[in-house]
């Protein structure tokens, strides 16, 4: 089987109202692929830089996939939240990319959103804390049905990604 090894950061956010940040993160593919080393989801600690727009989280990525098929070819999935000074978790948007297909290293900027709903949803979250959520996260990264929500654009994601591809050429793929 060919063999995809994802190894690099999540480096940090920036753009976003306000600090506090952390992030969940997951990888998903299709069903041609097979985890076969390191975790595809996990979650940065909470920064607060108290000078600066930019959250680091210098979050490691290690993983190794096997696939016999380029349909589905891996993509992550990330969520921001704001966590406030009552130790509340708001969310502060969603985002996802497609990962990079060509080997070596790469810098991936993965812009986010948030839904808004109605203008007292909005009034309420101003007031009360708390916000929109989607029900089902994967619709994020699968649904067409994007295109009927009504979203505010929010920060962006830095990563800094090493491709490797191994046993391509052997199926005839080229990169």
């Amino acid at each position: 089987m060919a063999e995809v090894h994802i190894i690099g950061e999540i480096i940090g956010a920036t753009g976003f109202p306000s600090n506090n940040l952390y992030c969940k993160w997951s990888i998903h593919t299709e069903n041609a692929w097979r985890l076969l080393e390191g975790n595809h989801e996990g979650q940065t600690q909470v920064d607060n830089p108290q000078n600066e727009e930019f959250a680091i989280w210098d979050h490691p990525i290690d993983v190794h996939y096997a696939t016999k098929s380029l349909y589905g070819w891996p993509k992550m999935y990330f969520e921001v939240w704001h966590q406030d000074r009552f130790g509340r978790h708001e969310l502060y948007g969603y985002g996802f990319c497609n990962l990079p297909t060509s080997p070596g290293t790469h810098d991936v900027e993965c812009v986010t959103w948030r839904p808004t709903g109605t203008f007292q949803d909005q009034l309420r979250q101003v007031f009360v804390g708390g916000g929109m959520e989607i029900k089902d996260p994967s619709a994020i990264y699968t649904s067409t049905d994007r295109c009927n929500l009504h979203t505010e654009a929010m920060g962006t994601i830095r990563l800094q990604l090493g491709i490797i591809l191994r046993h391509f050429d052997k199926y005839g793929v080229e990169y």
